[in-house]
């Protein structure tokens, strides 16, 4: 129940793109692995006043942590599609110049390779954080959150037969990485159909 004069907000991004180049992975002094990399986000739509196709690629700063970012850094690949749900953060800091500097990423919780088997691996191991990780069987199905170009969706992740790999709990705000458990699976989609529902 909510208290009166509270206020609820979200902090959730679910980005499908593919990686501009291969991620960057690094050690904290804690033992603990970190890895950066840029998705693309593609959107497309008709010009109303010219009725010409129009297209923008947006790019994503992404940062996974622990045993979630080794996985990455041994299973992602430039060009690769992957599904990531994650939170947006900001991060400032001093340049060598002493110009105060800001980047705004997404720090993901999960990751789900999308995909057919030639793009990777076919047994991926589990990631001791409670995260698994195994590439998607096929291509997607199902439909995906968000709103922008290309037309709506069916909120929820993708459910093309497939697997992914999730950091457990979140990222850390300052060093290692707290592992926490799964969450239990879904019974299935919600509002109580299933593809098979689905026109189309």
């Amino acid at each position: 129940m909510e208290r009166e004069g509270s206020t609820v907000s979200v902090n959730k991004a679910i980005l499908i793109g593919r990686l501009g180049a291969d991620p960057d992975v690094k050690f904290l002094p804690s033992g603990s692995a970190v890895a950066n990399f840029n998705i693309a986000t593609d959107e497309s739509w008709t010009d109303k006043g010219t009725g010409q196709k129009q297209e923008r690629t947006e790019w994503h700063r992404i940062v996974v942590y622990g045993r979630t970012a080794e996985l990455a850094g041994q299973y992602l690949k430039k060009g690769r599609e992957v599904y990531i749900e994650g939170s947006i953060h900001t991060r400032e800091w001093n340049d060598k110049d002493g110009n105060r500097r800001y980047t705004t990423e997404i720090k993901a919780q999960t990751l789900q390779f999308l995909g057919g088997r030639q793009d990777g691996p076919s047994d991926m191991p589990q990631g001791d954080d409670g995260g698994s990780a195994a590439p998607s069987g096929g291509a997607r199905s199902g439909g995906y959150g968000g709103s922008g170009g290309g037309g709506g969706g069916y909120g929820g992740a993708p459910r093309g037969g497939g697997g992914g790999f999730s950091g457990g709990r979140g990222a850390p705000s300052g060093g290692g990485f707290d592992g926490g458990g799964r969450e239990p699976p879904a019974s299935g989609p919600p509002g109580g159909f299933t593809d098979d529902d689905i026109p189309f």
